[in-house]
């Protein structure tokens, strides 16, 4: 029997992120790593303060940033690698309406640390309005991220690459399998739903296509382009343009629709040719108050769930990771914005 302090069930951002609370803590664990593709690893991993549709910005941003800067630096200490990319993102001005709204907000105390006050004129795709940049935003090495963390926990014999099997957890005396443990965190995603435990928590599936396309015309800035959706360049001289957002179409399979409609909003700002190489999709767990869903079972005092992270997986995952580690740790209570209590007293 091996004693472990967590296991963590699930791979994306969620788990690792609360891995590396762990692995800073010198806490003894293991992640059941199932080795499908999942939406966190297949994000587009932008970095963004900024609600682009209205120009606002949202809770604990500037929070969630310093804190997203701080761990990343941490973990380079040993992947030896830092997975920022500092490219900034450039949101498109659809009309002289949108440049007057920009400046107006740049001018508020939430949103002066973002909204740059000098337009760009961008090469290469039609921005007849000019662009705005948003200060302090930045894209995640999505692949590098996953590809090199799960790699270090592999190493380290703390990745076991098999699907979790609820039937193997005896939760009275703390033991799945040849593990005893004294937590477990379900960090799942949309898998949660099988879950016997916290299947019943309220997350929504939004699922999101994005493609990757071959420009006839390459964009000679590394910068994150934004006006329906994001285009930025990845390897291979391929760009990642995504992605939507659908609560109907829950199918396995590709929506041509969705690819229909990147192709178009592509096309409003790129107009020269570009061929679609690679379409992917993944099911985002999302919330009705667009907070993650963080907290201990209610009868099963080691059973814990991290979960609803959204569209901004990269910066929630990150910063409520110390959250859940500080609750179970340190006794500390978790926000009552994030924790899955705040359902069950709207219930009651």
């Amino acid at each position: 029997m091996q004693n472990v302090d967590y296991i963590i069930v699930g791979d994306g951002y969620a788990a690792l992120f609360f891995a590396h609370q762990l692995t800073k803590n010198k806490k003894s664990f293991v992640i059941f790593s199932e080795g499908k593709k999942n939406a966190s690893q297949i994000s587009a991993g932008i970095i963004n303060p900024v609600v682009l549709k209205k120009f606002t910005t949202f809770w604990l941003a500037q929070e969630q940033l310093d804190f997203l800067r701080t761990s990343l630096n941490e973990i380079e200490n040993y992947t030896g690698e830092n997975y920022l990319i500092n490219a900034s993102i450039h949101r498109i001005f659809h009309d002289e309406n949108e440049q007057k709204l920009w400046l107006k907000k740049s001018k508020t105390e939430e949103l002066l640390p973002f909204l740059n006050e000098d337009f760009k004129h961008l090469e290469v795709v039609k921005n007849d309005f000019n662009t705005g940049m948003v200060e302090q935003s930045a894209r995640l090495n999505v692949q590098g991220f996953f590809d090199d963390l799960l790699k270090y926990h592999e190493d380290n014999y703390q990745l076991i690459k098999e699907k979790f099997d609820y039937n193997k957890l005896n939760v009275s005396d703390s033991t799945y399998g040849n593990f005893k443990f004294k937590n477990i965190i379900f960090c799942e995603g949309m898998n949660v739903e099988n879950n016997p435990y916290f299947s019943d928590i309220q997350v929504i599936p939004n699922k999101g296509h994005h493609i990757r396309v071959k420009l006839s015309q390459p964009i000679s800035e590394d910068i994150t382009i934004k006006k329906k959706h994001f285009l930025f360049p990845l390897k291979d001289n391929l760009y990642f343009y995504g992605g939507t957002y659908d609560r109907e179409q829950m199918h396995e399979n590709i929506d041509d629709s969705a690819v229909e409609q990147l192709k178009n909003g592509l096309l409003e700002f790129y107009q020269n040719s570009f061929d679609v190489k690679e379409i992917h999709f993944g099911f985002r767990p999302t919330v009705k108050d667009r907070r993650p869903i963080l907290g201990r079972h209610p009868q099963h005092k080691n059973l814990y769930v991290f979960n609803g992270l959204g569209a901004r997986g990269i910066l929630n995952g990150c910063y409520f990771s110390k959250s859940l580690y500080d609750f179970i740790e340190n006794n500390i209570d978790l926000p009552e914005e994030i924790s899955l209590d705040r359902f069950n007293k709207k219930d009651a």
